[in-house]
């Protein structure tokens, strides 16, 4: 007889997500994803100064920041045919390499690795066998026993306190938790030099960016990050080789912990290669242009449908037709008013509150579709069109991972195996460390361009009468985001959001297909319904960011926590 699990709100996410799934014989047979929270900013921004419109949608998300300002201000100048300074295009690479340095690792050790890492089993670690394990690995420096045998004190005494901390609210003892102790404590080390990891991305973040979150120097036009190597109060070479300095610590680690883990995670769950493919249509957009004009990219984007990477197709821009005229978002199941499938530039915001209804409408969030398909977005879905396209940095990236996994595993493990939960960990690791090599990259351009006497950053925005279109597309963290803009005489008339876990986490549309989070779980163990482990481990894989996809939340009656086995 089949079960029913529901589990709202999904913990370790930004936003409130509930997932349902029907269990029959130890398996996921069905499921729904819903979004359980509205905010309504695209109302808000109707009749605003498009200048405006990426101070708020910054608001959108508290760790999403620094993608919607992007997004935003690319949809204003796409709408005005506005081309940015060389200056300008390379400083908001800076702000998007820092910024996708900073996501990626958080959500690797904060977010997803406890669904892996039983943290109390560490406490029957060896140290020094852990060391001989990490050192087999890699040549990190932290990794000596005198320090695993410090964090294993430290992790036994919240133990023994019952506070467990940020190791809270996990399925300890889980039988799907399958490291043995020393691949746990080394991993639960590493957790903790994550920390301090991330923030140093952070901190390259807020010097570029003015502060974090919710970065202050982008402008309609460019940047307003004043660049004078000779003052003290602008963008000057110290302030920028604290920058490279930080991304450069940060790239070690990424490349000598972060990879590494993932690969041991990869290798010791072998049996978890096959779970989680879903949806196998990918999509993702190129990014980091290399000129003033955004006509080349270091980021490669694009389309793979059924999973044919013979059959990939490129974007050639960020504004390429085949983008462009090819997305829609269905309201079908969702809790607005009206039925249909519309191109953002035609859609409208109407919210109409409804009670969740798994044969109806049952959640906040839209159903994004390119083609009519939905499409899987993230680090995977660019890491595979790169693949695909022969991009040198991913080819060596992917291949290097899968030779490493291949190593532990002692088996061989090709490009197939990224097609599942465990391959968007290892694509976001890869993804990672090209981010960091071409974010240093564009830091030597952008140092080359000011020696070359070149400092510009801005140019002016003029808004003619009559109405303009836009869309502002960026590959972010989670994947590709867009942001459409509709401008009647200098005044914002529509503007809708097209984001990555919109298109990731959406609900069914009106032929009754399945968003890629419902279709991922399909076919998932579930081995213990009360302490369903299997559900978060995919959900998970996906970084999935509720604030940004569902853009007033009623916090009355609700429950911090419900996980019920029918």
């Amino acid at each position: 007889m089949a079960q029913k699990i529901t589990i709202d709100p999904i913990t370790r996410i930004e936003g409130h997500l509930r997932i349902d799934v029907e269990v029959d014989g130890g398996a996921i047979t069905n499921a729904w994803s819903s979004g359980q929270m509205f905010r309504g900013l695209e109302i808000i921004l109707q009749g605003r100064d498009p200048r405006d419109a990426w101070h708020f949608v910054q608001r959108i998300c508290g760790v999403c920041t620094t993608v919607h300002a992007l997004a935003s201000v690319r949809a204003v100048e796409d709408a005005l045919k506005l081309e940015i300074p060389l200056n300008a295009q390379l400083i908001r690479n800076l702000v998007l390499g820092t910024h996708c340095l900073h996501d990626h690792i958080v959500h690797f050790y904060a977010l997803s690795a406890l669904d892996w890492v039983d943290v109390v089993s560490a406490l029957d670690a060896d140290p020094v066998k852990t060391q001989q394990l990490a050192e087999s690995l890699s040549n990190w420096p932290g990794n000596s026993a005198k320090r695993f045998a410090a964090v294993q004190a430290k992790v036994k005494a919240l133990v023994e306190s019952g506070q467990l901390g940020p190791f809270a609210n996990a399925y300890w003892g889980h039988a799907a938790m399958k490291l043995p102790p020393e691949a746990n404590l080394m991993a639960v080390s590493h957790y903790l030099e994550a920390l301090d990891y991330q923030r140093k991305a952070t901190q390259a973040l807020g010097v570029i960016g003015g502060k974090n979150p919710h970065i202050q120097n982008l402008s309609v036009g460019g940047v307003t990050t004043a660049i004078n190597p000779d003052n003290e109060a602008t963008l000057n070479m110290e302030r920028l080789f604290r920058i490279k300095d930080l991304i450069s610590e940060v790239r070690d680690f990424v490349n000598n912990v972060y990879l590494v883990d993932l690969a041991a995670v990869g290798a010791l769950y072998a049996d978890w290669l096959p779970y989680g493919p879903g949806v196998t249509n990918y999509l993702a957009a190129p990014d980091m242009p290399l000129d003033a004009a955004a006509t080349t990219f270091d980021l490669p984007g694009g389309t793979i449908m059924g999973g044919d990477l013979a059959g990939v197709k490129a974007f050639t821009s960020q504004s390429d037709p085949y983008f462009v005229e090819n997305v829609q978002e269905s309201i079908a199941r969702s809790w607005y008013d009206g039925d249909w499938q519309k191109h953002p530039w035609e859609e409208e915001t109407a919210p109409k509150v409804g009670d969740f209804d798994e044969n109806g409408r049952y959640s906040w969030l839209k159903a994004p579709r390119f083609e009519g398909k939905p499409m899987q977005v993230g680090p995977l879905s660019q890491m595979l069109i790169g693949y695909a396209q022969g991009h040198e940095g991913i080819v060596k990236g992917v291949n290097g991972a899968l030779d490493l996994v291949s190593t532990i595993a002692g088996t061989k493990v090709g490009p197939e195996a990224l097609f599942g939960t465990l391959g968007r960990h290892a694509a976001r690791a890869v993804r990672c460390s090209l981010v960091a090599d071409l974010t240093l990259k564009h830091w030597e351009l952008l140092v080359d361009n000011i020696g070359g006497g070149d400092l510009e950053i801005f140019n002016p925005p003029i808004f003619p009468k009559g109405e303009q279109k836009g869309v502002g597309v960026h590959e972010a963290p989670r994947g590709i985001l867009s942001h459409w803009v509709v401008i009647q005489d200098g005044k914002i008339k529509n503007y809708q959001c097209v984001v990555p876990s919109t298109w990731n986490a959406g609900p069914r549309d009106a032929q009754d297909l399945l968003g890629p989070y419902e279709a991922s779980l399909i076919g998932n163990p579930v081995a213990d319904p009360e302490r369903p482990l299997e559900v978060l481990r995919t959900v998970h894989s996906f970084d999935p960011c509720i604030a940004c996809a569902v853009h007033m939340l009623d916090p009355e009656g609700r429950e911090v926590m419900k996980v019920k086995a029918l």
